[in-house]
């Protein structure tokens, strides 16, 4: 008999019974948009992220704004609303598999987010229209995401229960709280070791 065969062994004979603890059920947000997108949006700048809450005419020319060089887009990703113009600096490259060496040879990425949190400050992505695969969000310096107001949640449970789809077809979430940083035993701040060194987080409303 092996150990773990030993071991399930006396737990089937101590006659241990599983048991289940009720679910709660998950309660929408009470509180008015207005104060949950104001609240995302105070609680992302304070994990350094750069926000801009701008209206639906404005996106094009504030995602311009912070694009140049090399500009990672998912397969995708609808382009015909940024009108860039011959004169700009930024040049797109769709991800068509590239590898890790060509991604890191671009300047930033471009996506749109699955849900944001207000309690958290957090952009969640989960591979799905205009998002790309994993790789192509945490190899570039810089990421700039578009975040609708209306996928703006107010806590963690709700923004799970939104990403239950994506769980269940298993495909990976990428949950974003500022730009990437770390800090060693001194507490000395390193970033870009996880991610991005660069997050631009573009509220629309």
């Amino acid at each position: 008999m092996t150990a773990r065969e030993e071991i399930l062994a006396r737990v089937t004979a101590a006659g241990v019974k599983p048991t289940f603890a009720p679910r709660r059920p998950i309660v929408s947000s009470t509180r008015d948009r207005k104060t949950v997108v104001a609240q995302f949006i105070d609680h992302a700048a304070d994990y350094k992220a750069n926000v801009l809450h701008v209206g639906p005419e404005q996106v094009a020319e504030t995602v311009a704004g912070l694009l140049k060089g090399r500009v990672l887009v998912s397969r995708d990703l609808p382009l015909d609303w940024l009108d860039l113009g011959a004169s700009s600096p930024a040049t797109f490259v769709r991800d068509e598999a590239l590898s890790i060496p060509e991604l890191d040879r671009t300047d930033a990425v471009l996506t749109l987010c699955a849900v944001a949190i207000a309690e958290t400050g957090t952009v969640v992505l989960d591979a799905g229209l205009g998002q790309g695969r994993r790789a192509m969000t945490l190899v570039p310096d810089h990421h700039v995401v578009i975040v609708p107001e209306e996928r703006v949640v107010d806590s963690v449970p709700e923004a799970v229960a939104r990403l239950s789809d994506a769980v269940r077809e298993g495909r990976p979430l990428t949950w974003i709280s500022g730009p990437s940083a770390t800090s060693d035993i001194e507490l000395s701040r390193v970033e870009g070791v996880h991610g991005p060194r660069k997050l631009d987080i573009v509220v629309v409303g």
